[in-house]
């Protein structure tokens, strides 16, 4: 069977939205609680990882979620 609905994309959220809705889209994207991804990237800064790098350089790339 043809799955003929249009392929998923990454945005960033309009609806969940706390700075620039990365964490947002990124959770509507895989279906999970936004907290959960907020909760990531907290953690992975933090730990010293590049988690505000990875914000901001989605934050420049990911579009925001067309008006529906």
């Amino acid at each position: 069977m043809i799955d003929s609905s249009p392929p998923k994309r990454l945005y960033r959220s309009r609806r969940d939205c706390k700075i620039a809705g990365v964490c947002g889209g990124i959770a509507e994207y895989f279906n999970i609680d936004p907290t959960l991804v907020r909760l990531a990237f907290v953690i992975f800064f933090f730990l010293g990882g590049c988690a505000l790098l990875i914000y901001v350089i989605m934050w420049l790339i990911v579009p925001i979620a067309p008006n529906a």
